[in-house]
């Protein structure tokens, strides 16, 4: 009979956490690469290399491969023989483990978790409380994977009840795309089967934990009926065009996983959850012999790639930039900017929003007139860091608030990730402002372009305060330039195209 002691669980779960913060896994890394040597976008190509990049900065920095740490989820495995050596249930337990984690002050993760879900919804500041899914099985062990799930990817998640009859594989083809990019393609896409609607959606998220493994199975062929519905998944989806970062390329997903479940004779429950570029999962089993601790990879697991410019690219001064120079911005262009900019995302524009509302004037030294904000929530600094890991937040939440920004405020451009709404795009294109995107995945990289960095306003919505960054040479695209062209909708258009003699793809 294996005796689990409590802080033997505390401390796995807390070293389990920080290791997946900052070290992918290798097929992982490995399955990027292959996706990077065979990508023929040049986007798209330039996207994946700025993630595997700043993947291997974080595992030499031990700093987090994205701003977004996730909300964790956990899932436990306790054998019936199991003892445990605590008076705390199971939850307090595995919860400690997750504050020690995330309050480390040698690496400091980014707290998400708001509380209550509606309403206030104040900052908990330590992640708590995880999303904990437990199961008993026969044995004297505890087996445990440890994820960190980032909103982004969170928010795409799908799921319906099909009738027995319809065709699954027309159903994802016709959902994917209108997930858009904010889940930071390529990833990995989870879908459970069967069960009742919660059921399928827990297969969903629990085939995420599973292995990269799509080229050995397609190199030595399906064995069963949800091999087969893998490789057709995976080669269809990849075919849509909509690539990495859903700027049009080769490759949309990594993998597809596939859990099922026996359901009932009148349902067809399908879920499907995607994976980011920072997928962050690790396993690991508790036998009552001491903490577990995970082996960190080898260095020369990441390919050499280092990132280059074109004869494209445009160096671009925040502080001196003109509406009549952001005309000549073509969709597509790599821009490396320098300067100042301000920053803000839900919580803040909604406060501005307030204040507005109420006919008052911003705080002290708040002006976006003619400036450019930043969609981001960054992680607090360490040692010398100006600022810690700070990539780009999906940007079509904050559509409601482009009148705002562009009329009352005044901003000349907004950076972020992923797609903008039509009508978003069409107030771009009436005020002649544009929309850059930095890539999702690469929010370390991103943070090494940030020199210097101050709080300007609403401080106690902690990392939704707004910041003032002064920046050198961050690479960003031109997403959506000012005429109104929209690369998220022209890019996976031409990819598709390109495609689509391959295969015949519903029209979602």
């Amino acid at each position: 009979m294996a005796v689990i002691k409590e802080n033997d669980l505390i401390e796995s779960v807390a070293s389990a956490l920080q290791y997946i913060s900052y070290y992918h896994s290798r097929d992982f890394i490995q399955a990027m690469h292959r996706a990077w040597l065979r990508e023929e976008s040049e986007s798209a190509k330039n996207a994946i290399s700025q993630i595997l990049v700043n993947s291997r900065m974080s595992a030499e920095g031990r700093r987090p491969i994205c701003q977004d740490t996730g909300i964790v989820v956990i899932f436990v495995k306790v054998g019936m023989s199991v003892q445990w050596e605590s008076k705390k249930p199971l939850n307090d337990m595995i919860n400690e483990g997750v504050r020690k984690a995330y309050l480390d002050p040698s690496n400091p993760l980014r707290a998400s978790i708001v509380s209550p879900p509606i309403g206030e919804r104040k900052n908990t500041m330590d992640n708590t409380p995880a999303v904990i899914h437990v199961e008993m099985v026969e044995g004297d062990k505890v087996d445990i994977v440890v994820s960190a799930k980032g909103g982004g990817s969170e928010n795409k998640s799908r799921f319906a009840i099909l009738n027995p009859s319809d065709d699954l594989v027309g159903w994802v083809l016709k959902t994917l795309p209108g997930m858009g990019a904010g889940w930071c393609p390529p990833g990995v896409l989870g879908i459970g089967i069967g069960g009742s609607s919660e059921k399928a959606m827990v297969l969903a998220k629990e085939s995420l934990m599973e292995s990269i493994d799509i080229d050995e199975l397609i190199e030595r062929g399906p064995q069963n009926h949800i091999e087969e519905l893998r490789l057709e998944i995976h080669e269809k989806v990849n075919l849509l065009g909509i690539g990495a970062q859903g700027l049009g390329g080769v490759t949309t997903v990594l993998d597809v996983k596939i859990r099922e479940y026996p359901t009932h004779a009148a349902s067809l429950p399908i879920a499907m959850i995607p994976n980011c570029a920072a997928t962050r999962h690790a396993h690991f089993t508790l036998d009552g012999s001491g903490p577990a601790y995970l082996d960190p990879p080898k260095l020369a697991d990441w390919p050499e790639i280092t990132l280059e410019t074109s004869d494209q690219t445009l160096s671009v001064n925040l502080d001196t930039v003109t509406r009549e120079e952001i005309r000549s911005w073509q969709p597509g262009q790599t821009l490396l900017l320098s300067g100042k900019l301000l920053t803000g995302r839900d919580a803040a524009h909604k406060r501005i929003a307030e204040y507005y509302e109420k006919g008052r004037p911003l705080p002290d030294g708040l002006d976006f007139s003619g400036r450019f904000i930043y969609y981001v929530g960054p992680v607090d600094a360490v040692g010398e860091e100006a600022v810690g890991p700070a990539g780009p937040t999906t940007a079509t939440r904050m559509d409601k608030f482009t009148d705002m920004m562009l009329e009352k405020a005044g901003v000349l451009g907004m950076i972020g990730k992923a797609e903008r709404g039509s009508d978003t795009v069409d107030k771009l294109r009436q005020h002649g402002a544009v929309y850059l995107i930095a890539v999702g995945g690469a929010a370390y990289l991103v943070s090494k372009a940030i020199k210097s960095s101050r709080i300007l306003a609403f401080e106690d919505l902690a990392m939704e305060a707004i910041h003032e960054f002064e920046v050198e040479e961050m690479p960003v695209t031109v997403a959506v330039d000012s005429r109104g062209e929209a690369v998220h909708k022209t890019g996976p258009e031409i990819w598709a195209k390109r495609m689509s003699q391959q295969v015949k793809v519903p029209t979602p």
